[in-house]
Order: C-alpha cells, then structure tokens, then sequence
C-alpha cells in the first residue's frame, strides 16, 4: 500500500435517527498514515460517524470501504485490523494494568510469546512499567489514557480511530499523547482522530470539520486557513468590553471574541475595517485596529456558516 492509498473511503455517508439526521450525506477519504483530525462541536456527527466506519454502527445510507473491507459486510473481518479508543474509559477497572493487556491480547488471538512480548514493549513505551501491577481504576486520567492508547494498539492494527481520547486529560498529558500519535503515524499506522480542540486540530496532516453532520471543510489547517473567506482583525482599547458591545449585530461582523485585553473580530470582507472604526468613534471609544493572522477558530466560524472548500 503506497503513501497515497486510501484507507477510508465514505461516500454519500448518511445516519438517522428517527427524524434526527446525524450524519447527512458525508464523503470522506483518508490516506495512508495520515493524521486526519475531525473537529466539532459536541452532537456534530463525529461519534457517529467513527462508529460507522468500525462496524459498530450501520449506516442508514451510504458506502464505505475501510482498508479494502466493504462495511458492514466485512465488518468482522475488520476488527483485527483496526484500533478503536473511545473518550470513555472502557478497560476494566478492577483488573491491574498487565492484566488489562493480557486480557485483551487473547481477545486479539495473539500467541502467549508474541503477546508477553508485545505486552512489556508497551509498558515501556508508555511509561506503565511501573505500574504493571496498579489496578486500572486507580490511575490518573493521563496513565489512563496510555493504558487505553496501549489497548488499542496491541495488534498492530493498521487504522486507529480515536473519538475524542484527550477530553479529560491536562494538557501536559494530551502532549505526550500527542507525541505518541506522531510515533504511530511515522511507523505508518494511519490515524482518525477527532476532537473539539483548536490546538490539537492544527496538529494534525489534514482535518474535516463537521457541522450538524455535514462535512464543510476538509483540507491541510494551512490549507483551510489561507483559504479563509471572512477577514480576521485585531482591536486594541481601553474599554474592549464595551468596544464588543458596541459591534454586537454589525452586519459584516462574523464573530467577536476579546482574547485578554484585546478584542478579535472576524469581518466579512477586508473593507469592514473603515466602517467598524466609525462604529467605534460614533460610541466614543479610541481604538487601534489592525489586520491579523488567521487561524483555525476564525476558520471554523466562517465554515459553520458557510461551507468552504479546498482542492486536495
């Protein structure tokens, strides 16, 4: 399988739920060791759609082809091919931490060597060797974490899909889960990650965002940031509480938010800056406007209100 193989291929991807339509016509293509992020808001599409291309969940329409397995017929099939990480915790609390492994290692079918083998490599790498013998529920959430990354990563498969697995971790931890991804997607496992963090979004090799289980973007973060529609603005003043209400419902004003003492405003078009300055000065405030770099969070307004799109 080349670098430019796909591994996940959805097309007219479609889940509904009574009258809640979850996911609605979603196409999707992931190559080789790429980390795709989704990013989202809760209730967008993401879970559904991972539960999807693992065979959990069957689709209401739709094709998908995940690493040549037609899904659901070759959903069994699958299973030893792919990992799986949920946001949830969801190994045995009451087993240490060895046993969690070994557990799932004859789940896998792997050999007693191979897995006891695989097993201590694991440890190591994740730094739990020295709480081999810990129950699992008494871990922090970062070991938590690693055990379950550990988990899922036991056979080797050659697809990791993880929905949000940093959701309850501090930040040093989602780092060095981070670094771990990197490790996997270098060693040429591709990885689906989603996730409702800006930062953890730029990461990744290429991301779709999902809005009320519609794809409207997908591409590089440098890619979907350059190809940004709306226009980001950086305001600085004495009174940036005042100066956000002053431009609350300006019709070219997209989004607003004041980031310490300053004030963030994504505009529709690059001329707005002349008419919010004399917004400002018609309500009395002294103000420095200046042009700023985009990111994924103007992105991410801007596409949720109208869908972007980006040549691959």
């Amino acid at each position: 399988m080349n670098s430019h193989e796909s591994v996940i291929q959805a097309r007219g991807l479609s889940k509904r739920f009574g009258t809640l339509t979850a996911v609605d016509q979603l196409n999707l293509s992931v190559r080789r060791a790429e980390v795709f992020g989704f990013l989202g808001p809760n209730g967008c599409g993401k879970s559904t759609t991972i539960r999807m291309l693992c065979g959990l969940l069957l689709p209401s329409a739709g094709e998908i082809e995940v690493l040549g397995c037609q899904i659901p017929r070759d959903a069994e099939a699958l299973k030893r091919r792919i990992g799986y990480m949920t946001q949830k915790f969801s190994l045995y609390e009451d087993l240490s931490v060895a046993e969690n492994l070994e557990f799932l290692a004859t789940v896998q079918g792997l050999a007693k060597h191979a897995a006891r083998q695989r097993i201590e490599e694991l440890l190591e790498r994740y730094w739990l060797a020295d709480r081999r013998r810990q129950m699992a529920g008494s871990l922090s959430g970062g070991q938590k974490q690693r055990l379950a990354l550990a988990g899922a990563v036991l056979h080797k498969p050659d697809l990791l899909l993880l929905d949000e697995p940093t959701s309850a971790v501090d930040p040093q931890s989602r780092r060095e889960f981070w670094d771990s991804l990197f490790e996997l997607a270098d060693a040429g496992t591709t990885l689906l990650v989603s996730t409702h963090y800006m930062d953890e979004a730029e990461r990744c090799t290429r991301l779709g965002i999902l809005d009320a289980g519609r794809l409207v973007a997908d591409g590089s973060p440098r890619q979907l940031m350059d190809a940004l529609p709306g226009h980001p603005l950086l305001i600085e003043c004495a009174q940036p509480r005042q100066a956000q209400r002053a431009l609350q419902g300006f019709p070219e004003v997209l989004a607003l938010a004041q980031i310490g003492a300053s004030l963030r405003v994504l505009v529709a078009t690059a001329d707005a800056r002349q008419r919010i300055a004399q917004r400002l000065r018609a309500t009395h405030l002294e103000a420095r406007i200046e042009d700023t770099e985009a990111n994924l969070e103007d992105v991410f307004v801007t596409v949720t209100r109208t869908p972007l799109q980006v040549a691959p």
